[in-house]
């Protein structure tokens, strides 16, 4: 059986670290350089850093600060935000990401996700899908503006898989996000059910068995943590935090 995966989702507004809660009122956590440097001694399995503004400030990625981090990471890379062409990529993998993260780009010029697929191969490429429960009617996926995209969840999932070819679809739960409330175990299921490539469950983690029921109920290949990886605990102030891999195992 394939590693489960346990990855910090470190979230990036252009000059630091922040945590949000349902996608709103980020607070600052830090720099992220200490924290990678924290996550190098706590050996994670992989990290993921995303720029939650460069799509909204319609901003190209800071290549600089994502070298940085990448050569400082001493895991698996991923990266995401503001990337928006085939060169953008390209950058990015030169400068040590090992995987880019797509959301807004789907909608916007999927040709381009689909053109680096085929020279990077599916495994550099994970697509996001934001998604969140209307006041009526089922979850849905979202784009970064607010704006309920056609497709349903799996039907969304399943053209990402299929008709764009990436490698990994990272499940972020809106609702969830934030709250320490437990992963959306419904959704993970349901898409894990229509697609044949690794999932990662993001939004909601707030105790190992989160972790546990995620990752051996579920059975999500990958768990992604924000809140339970940067603070000591709900309503604590900020710690740089890590289960041990012996912590999480199927019992």
């Amino acid at each position: 059986m394939a590693l489960k995966r346990i990855i910090p989702c470190l979230l990036y507004d252009g000059s630091g670290l922040v945590k949000t809660t349902k996608f709103k009122n980020p607070s600052y956590i830090g720099d992220p350089i200490n924290a990678i440097k924290i996550y190098n001694e706590k050996e994670v399995d992989e990290l993921i850093v995303i720029d939650i503004n460069a799509s909204k400030q319609k901003r190209k990625p800071n290549f600089d600060d994502i070298a940085n981090m990448a050569s400082e990471a001493f895991m698996p890379f991923a990266y995401g935000g503001g990337v928006k062409t085939y060169d953008d990529f390209v950058k990015l993998y030169k400068i040590g990401v090992e995987k880019v993260i797509v959301n807004s780009l789907i909608q916007e010029d999927v040709e381009v996700i689909k053109k680096v697929v085929n020279q990077f191969g599916a495994q550099a490429v994970v697509a996001c899908i934001d998604y969140k429960k209307p006041v009526f009617g089922a979850k849905a996926p979202y784009s970064y503006l607010g704006n309920k995209i056609k497709y349903s969840l799996n039907e969304y999932a399943t053209y990402l898989a299929n008709e764009v070819g990436v490698g990994e679809l990272m499940l972020y739960s809106v609702d969830k996000d934030g709250t320490w409330e437990g992963f959306d175990y419904e959704v993970t299921g349901q898409i894990l059910e229509c697609v044949d490539i690794p999932i990662i469950a993001c939004g909601g983690c707030g105790s190992l068995d989160d972790l546990k029921n995620v990752l051996y109920k579920t059975n999500a290949n990958a768990a992604a943590i924000g809140s339970m990886a940067v603070y000591s605990r709900k309503g604590m102030g900020v710690l740089i935090n890590f289960p041990a891999r012996n912590q999480v195992i199927q019992e």
